[in-house]
């Protein structure tokens, strides 16, 4: 038995009705999709600019021991140098 005319009109105007909620339950997934991968990508660049201040820290460390150790090294040639001149 064919469908009516006012049938087939029901049935597209409810299958729209569904498609229209679909459309509008997808958009909000993205939209809530979207908010987290931002504040992932904001986490992850904070993360980058500590790992950058770390090892710009442990450089300056490193570098300040280079120098205390050549300090110490020259002091100590330069004392060697003078008790050797005293004998």
């Amino acid at each position: 038995m064919p469908a009516t005319k006012t049938e087939t009109e029901v049935q597209l105007a409810v299958y729209m009705e569904r498609l229209d909620r679909y459309i509008e339950s997808q958009t909000n997934l993205n939209e809530s999709l979207t908010v987290g991968l931002q504040k992932l990508d904001e986490e992850v660049e904070e993360i980058k600019s500590w790992r950058t201040k770390i090892y710009g820290a442990k450089a300056a460390l490193m570098t300040a021991g280079i120098l205390i150790v050549h300090t110490v090294a020259v002091l100590g040639s330069f004392v060697g140098i003078l008790m050797w001149t005293d004998k």
